[in-house]
């Protein structure tokens, strides 16, 4: 049973008792019997508890939660520490305040509390990087013994279609990157439309890159952090992206080629997860043989395709008569592009 569900079933119980029970107490000022308004009510009841009990009980705690796993461990630091800074100052002015004539000595010391721990725990958030850096500078606070001489002073931009390819974490966890990686907050909400999108393809795509997300945030190994940095002056999540690479004089981590060649134009250095994954694949030269599986026809006629385990495509000339087989093949072509590798290759046994 969902918490939805279950929030609606409590909801309607709840909020059913409460309708009829309101119903008795109005019955005096209408015209209706004490029965018959309480059913009104309690059907009214039932049906506002069936309907909205999810919004103002599980789907908030649903979004808390989601935004405190998300939150950045400075920010988050940085937070509370504004908010309990806030809360000191406000008691420093409890007793005189309190010392006026009602009704102000009354509401102003918890209106004062109030204020103070929401003012300090959002400037302390907003400028959770110069308080940081303060903190590690002055305090030796926040400073991560793993991260040194392993290049965490470089810093590495994703984007949404890295975090939806996945392959980002496995790369990760090997330590080639040397940096630290940075996911800005509105890639992060583009996940979220991503996620909640209407297409179950598209929203499958969007959980998985949420999934990748949390993954890359829950491994030690890994540096990495979540930043609020927002750029008003720019709509499209592509164009935000490559402005702030342009401000922090970082790289961006990408497997979109529309991306790569905008940013690349603006002088943005780009990392392509796809040039990578084409540099480190089996290399096959002109001549060499191996085996592959024929899975589909080709494009032209009599031609076979077939995938390496790395994900190549292998097509095969001459190839549909080996449909559903394992054979040999000799490498007559290569073609590299940015978006992957293509292998043409044509059956051992009808070299010429």
């Amino acid at each position: 049973m969902s918490a939805d569900f279950a929030s609606r079933i409590i909801g309607m119980v709840i909020f059913a008792f409460l309708g009829a029970r309101l119903g008795v107490d109005m019955a005096s000022s209408v015209a209706l019997p004490e029965l018959a308004t309480s059913t009104i009510f309690a059907l009214v009841g039932l049906l506002f508890g069936l309907v909205l009990t999810p919004w103002i009980t599980v789907r908030p705690v649903r979004l808390l939660s989601r935004t405190i796993n998300e939150l950045p461990m400075e920010v988050l630091f940085t937070g509370v520490l504004g908010l309990l800074i806030g809360l000191v100052l406000s008691l420093l002015l409890a007793y005189p305040l309190s010392l006026l004539g009602p009704p102000l000595g009354n509401l102003l010391p918890p209106l004062v509390a109030v204020l103070f721990g929401y003012l300090g725990m959002t400037m302390l958030s907003l400028r959770s990087r110069e308080a940081w850096r303060f903190l590690n500078e002055w305090l030796g606070i926040g400073r991560n013994p793993a991260f040194i001489g392993s290049g965490a002073d470089r810093q590495l931009l994703l984007d949404t279609s890295v975090l939806i390819d996945g392959r980002i974490v496995d790369i990760a966890k090997t330590g080639f990157l040397g940096g630290t990686i940075i996911v800005p907050r509105f890639v992060i909400s583009e996940l979220h439309r991503v996620a909640d999108s209407s297409d179950p393809q598209r929203r499958n795509r969007g959980r998985r890159g949420l999934e990748k997300l949390k993954e890359l945030q829950s491994t030690p190994s890994i540096p990495f952090k979540i930043i609020e940095e927002e750029i008003d002056e720019q709509d499209e999540v592509d164009d935000k992206l490559i402005a702030l690479a342009q401000k922090m004089n970082a790289p961006i981590l990408t497997i979109d080629y529309p991306l790569n060649r905008v940013a690349s134009a603006q002088g943005v250095m780009v990392l392509n997860i796809n040039q990578l994954a084409n540099a480190v694949r089996s290399a096959y030269i002109p001549g060499e043989t191996f085996p592959i599986h024929i899975i589909q026809e080709g494009r032209e006629p009599n031609q076979g395709v077939g995938y390496l385990e790395d994900g190549t495509m292998v097509i095969v000339e001459n190839g549909k008569a080996y449909m559903d087989r394992t054979t040999y093949v000799t490498v007559t072509k290569l073609i590299n592009k940015d978006t992957g590798r293509i292998i043409f290759a044509q059956p051992e046994n009808m070299r010429s």
